[in-house]
């Protein structure tokens, strides 16, 4: 359970419940949380049935047997888009058009890593960003099982090439507020804060959504 809480007024296809970027829930803990929270327009209720896995907890890793996206082909991938979805909303390409997407970030003028990795149109990513361009950047291939250890987002890549960046006035597109839920990610990051300041605004409205969330859990909570 990580990341900013979406706030009121930055509801969008890609985030439209009062939850952090990374929830903890399985899908039916979450269906049930709309349910009881009453978040679907008018109070509208759905009848909601679900089986429940035997034996399984929280703290279980389960590993997808059918990769959930064209772009997210492998757990690695997995376990860092929710670190590297925030790129999608600056000039940075997350690797889409290559062989291991959401397992790599640069850009073709990157100041950052030595990685290097060319984006073309593919099935699964049609006109990727900077396709045709050679990228620099970093390979992240091995970073994922870091993220599911630490159990937190990865924020300081894209601290980081922030700082590197040489034109900081168009680093950031009209995307990101979205994904990230908020206005206040991209002033925290564009006037100089430091992950752990970031990091510590986030925990009054966690630990709110961790309440509301321990309502609705139908296995386990994490072992810490």
């Amino acid at each position: 359970v990580d990341g900013p809480v979406l706030e009121k007024g930055f509801e969008s296809f890609v985030g439209m419940h009062p939850v952090p970027l990374v929830h903890g829930m399985t899908i039916a803990e979450y269906a049930n949380m709309i349910n009881g929270e009453k978040w679907l327009k008018n109070g509208l209720q759905c009848k909601i049935e679900y089986v429940p896995v035997r034996g399984y907890t929280h703290s279980d890793l389960y590993k997808l047997p059918e990769k959930p996206s064209p772009n997210l082909r492998s757990m690695n991938a997995i376990f860092l888009y929710p670190s590297l979805c925030l790129f999608e909303g600056t000039n940075l390409s997350v690797g889409r058009g290559t062989e291991k997407p959401f397992e790599m970030v640069g850009c073709p003028n990157s100041l950052l890593g030595s990685y290097a990795f060319v984006p073309v149109s593919s099935a699964g990513a049609k006109k990727p960003l900077y396709e045709n361009q050679v990228c620099k950047g970093f390979n992240l291939s091995e970073a994922g099982e870091e993220i599911l250890i630490s159990r937190a987002l990865n924020l300081s890549w894209l601290i980081n090439f922030y700082k590197a960046a040489e034109n900081k006035d168009k680093f950031f597109n009209d995307f990101f507020n979205k994904l990230a839920g908020n206005s206040t990610l991209k002033h925290q990051i564009v006037n100089g804060k430091t992950e752990s300041e970031i990091r510590q605004s986030w925990q009054v409205d966690l630990e709110k959504f961790r309440q509301i969330r321990k309502k609705y859990l139908l296995y386990p909570e994490f072992n810490n």
